[in-house]
């Protein structure tokens, strides 16, 4: 039985995780450590309580992440600082959480001889043009744009240099754009659909020609499992589905599939450094490990997660009010 100790599980694409998990490797104990940020909801694992063992904790806790990962075998780091426009407005959460609390991690990891995937994102290469026919690969360049994006690149070669310097055992993988239930409201996808649930025009960034290859959280959660169980140690793992669409289409999808039509609209000031595109080449994930996508229609996707908002009020209306109160004063 695999002991795996899950970072920032009662966040988005962690507690999406941890429900995987314990459908598909029911043998895993799990542990799950989280600070309950703004963005971490232990609501969120309220069904699976019974079936994990819960730390309210932070990863920058020297003391309470040694003991931790000492316990367990297998550490899944989806801890961060994850939003754009809050690393524009204030950085250092996301130097102090993305960072120190990866370096954290990673010496608890070297002292203990455990292994660790490390979770990252392909906003790291920087963006790609419109009409560029190119994708991110393992080997494109990191060029980041953003405190967020700057702090995941730096995260990534940390562990990279534990790996070289100290033989730790790590992986890591970078992934498209998420999209799925329990996404906190303050993101492009479910800000949408609850605006439209409260009776509100969704809002889009300038032009909304800007391109992001979508994934369901629960086939790039997939995806990390195969790389924990099969992965070489050093190695990065692109995680990609294919789902290039532009801003612009992703919310007239929604509002068609809400029953509104589709140029209900309104466009608000875009955001600073807004990338233009990102995509995936999945090729290594694919050959090597064998992973394929569940979700390979975008749209029977998007629908379930507009599904899981109109039945699942109680878990985001609560953040709702504050989410908004802060796009008001950024003029989006």
């Amino acid at each position: 039985m695999s002991k795996i100790l899950v970072t920032g599980g009662a966040g988005f694409i962690g507690s999406n995780f941890v429900h995987l998990a314990l459908k598909d490797r029911p043998d895993w104990q799990i542990t799950v450590i989280d600070k309950l940020g703004y963005a971490g909801n232990k609501a969120s694992l309220d069904d699976v309580l019974d079936k994990i063992e819960f730390v309210k904790a932070d990863i920058c806790d020297q003391s309470a992440i040694d003991e931790l990962v000492k316990n367990h075998d297998h550490v899944v780091h989806f801890a961060a600082e994850s939003h754009n426009d809050n690393s524009l407005h204030s950085p250092w959460p996301f130097v102090e959480s993305n960072l120190i609390g990866t370096f954290r991690i990673l010496d608890a990891v070297r002292i203990h001889g455990k292994k660790l995937h490390h979770i990252s994102t392909d906003e790291v290469y920087g963006d790609l043009e419109l009409d560029d026919p190119s994708k991110f690969t393992p080997e494109t360049p990191y060029n980041p744009s953003s405190p967020y994006s700057s702090t995941k690149a730096g995260s990534d070669l940390l562990v990279r240099a534990w790996v070289r310097s100290f033989g730790v055992h790590a992986t890591i993988s970078n992934c498209s754009n998420n999209y799925g239930p329990r996404q906190h409201v303050e993101k492009f996808i479910p800000r949408q659909i609850t605006e439209i649930l409260e009776g509100r025009r969704p809002k889009l960034y300038g032009t909304g020609e800007n391109v992001r290859d979508w994934i369901h959280v629960d086939d790039h959660n997939r995806a990390v499992i195969d790389i924990m169980e099969k992965g070489k140690s050093g190695e990065t793992y692109l995680i990609g589905a294919d789902g290039e669409k532009n801003n612009k289409d992703v919310i007239e999808m929604i509002l068609e599939n809400m029953g509104q039509d589709p140029s209900a609209y309104d466009h608000v000031n875009d955001r600073p450094g807004h990338d233009l595109r990102y995509a995936i080449d999945n090729t290594k994930l694919v050959a090597e490990l064998g992973w394929q996508p569940v979700y390979t229609d975008f749209e029977s996707g998007l629908k379930a997660t507009i599904d899981w908002y109109k039945a699942n009020e109680a878990w985001w209306r609560p953040t709702k009010e504050a989410t908004e109160a802060k796009y008001k004063e950024l003029g989006r």
